[in-house]
């Protein structure tokens, strides 16, 4: 298998259009403990949320808009009509494969088993249900944080306890992926650096298709790409 570029993970992705409590529509919120994430904006419009020790922020999105946050940044994506988004996500892809903590109230964080079945979904219903604890828990953080308490810590506490089992697993996906890709970097300038042309000789292109059904992601319906499904036409 041949990674993407920076050993990144990559997916389309169409926001969920379905209403909420509050008046908009959208995904969500959640946060990721070791992995940045990028949106770049293909099309419609709608805005990002988010909710760390600096505050509430509702940053606006429209085609070309690029954005991107660190871990710890709860987010939540609100679609304002057709908001489509490539996904760029550190590690491989982590993001969607368990560096992921919905903001569900703090009796469902608490409990791995509770938290473990409000977070999965096979189908709009079930997506729909997970979508609205987690908005249920993030407006009662939100509220906490702009009356001036430091929410944030205890919910950073219980998304740390709930993924303890699994570092070890997030750690391997690290070193082979973006960590070699790194390395890789080093040892090509080291053969560079005597003359020697050896790696140029590796060269190829891969491509790749989506196929399948779209996923029901965190935030809307997703086109998950996988490089091991890439395909040289040599």
């Amino acid at each position: 298998m041949t990674p993407f570029p920076g050993g990144v993970g990559i997916s389309g992705l169409r926001v969920y259009d379905w209403p909420t409590v509050d008046g908009v529509c959208g995904g969500s919120p959640h946060v990721h403990l070791t992995c940045a994430e990028c949106y770049y904006v293909i099309g419609g419009q709608g805005s990002v949320q988010t909710l760390t020790r600096r505050g509430f922020a509702s940053t606006p999105l429209r085609e070309g808009t690029v954005a991107w946050f660190t871990p710890g940044t709860i987010h939540r994506l609100v679609n304002d009509g057709d908001l489509r988004i490539l996904v760029v996500m550190q590690n491989s892809g982590l993001p969607e494969a368990g560096d992921a903590v919905f903001t569900f109230p703090p009796a469902v964080l608490s409990d791995a088993d509770s938290y473990a079945a409000h977070a999965q979904a096979s189908d709009e219903s079930s997506a729909r249900q997970r979508r609205d604890l987690a908005l249920e828990g993030f407006l009662e953080l939100r509220k906490r944080v702009e009356a001036g308490e430091d929410a944030l810590d205890g919910f950073y506490r219980s998304a740390v306890r709930l993924k303890q089992g699994v570092l070890d697993d997030w750690e391997k996906r690290w070193r082979s992926g973006a960590l070699a890709s790194a390395e890789r970097t080093g040892e090509h300038l080291d053969l560079l650096r005597g003359g020697d042309i050896g790696h140029l000789a590796d060269a190829d292109i891969h491509v790749m298709r989506a196929e399948g059904p779209q996923r029901f992601g965190m935030c809307g319906r997703l086109d998950v790409h996988d490089p091991a499904d890439g395909q040289s036409p040599h």
